[in-house]
């Protein structure tokens, strides 16, 4: 009888402590999120952004440090808004950090301005409204102004790809246009091409 007692103590013990283990493994709280969590959302953000900055860099830096020379056959302008040397300031966004840049007039032209829309000969992404290829740019072109929607093949070199390509006119313009040198993101630019006179205020 003794023996048959203790046995049932030790069944009802077991069972208690089991039931406790179950209870407590129930009840557990998921782990709050650790500060290593965050930090690595945080690190994301910040590679992403990174990512995009570098980018506009990139669209920057596709431009070439020196233009170089205006093209064969481009009149200078007589008596230009801004001579050459004249301290600007930059209203067009051809590019990031452009608008409000202070540059200097290093040329200034009488000739049809166009945007154009074109494909890369490189294999890059076609481009749209591509601010501004000048009539001297375009092989054996004609008489200027070139229609909306004509195409020619450009001989400028502003960006990778852009000679040779055949290039539709989106629009174009009479204006003065412009080469100037400005800093634009960390990069000086010299004989930059090209700014309409519509794109340039006088120097704040």
């Amino acid at each position: 009888m003794k023996q048959s007692t203790s046995l049932i103590a030790l069944t009802l013990a077991a069972g208690l402590t089991l039931s406790a283990c179950s209870d407590a493994s129930d009840s557990a709280e998921p782990a709050p999120a650790t500060s290593e969590s965050a930090d690595s959302s945080d690190n994301a953000a910040t590679s992403e952004n990174a990512m995009e900055d570098e980018g506009h860099k990139d669209m920057a830096h596709d431009h070439p440090e020196d233009g170089g020379a205006p093209p064969a056959g481009i009149e200078e302008a007589e008596n230009p808004t801004y001579p050459v040397g004249s301290e600007v300031t930059l209203t067009a966004d051809h590019m990031p950090g452009m608008d409000g840049e202070t540059a200097t007039i290093s040329g200034a032209f009488d000739t049809t301005t166009y945007s154009v829309s074109y494909t890369p000969t490189n294999g890059d992404a076609p481009v749209t409204d591509h601010r501004w290829v000048v009539h001297e740019e375009l092989v054996d072109p004609g008489e200027a102004p070139l229609a909306d929607g004509a195409k020619a093949v450009m001989t400028a070199e502003h960006m990778p790809g852009m000679k040779d390509a055949e290039a539709t006119i989106d629009y174009s313009t009479q204006e003065t246009v412009y080469m100037v040198d400005i800093d634009n993101d960390g990069m000086t630019m010299k004989n930059h091409k090209w700014v309409t006179e519509s794109e340039i205020e006088p120097a704040q």
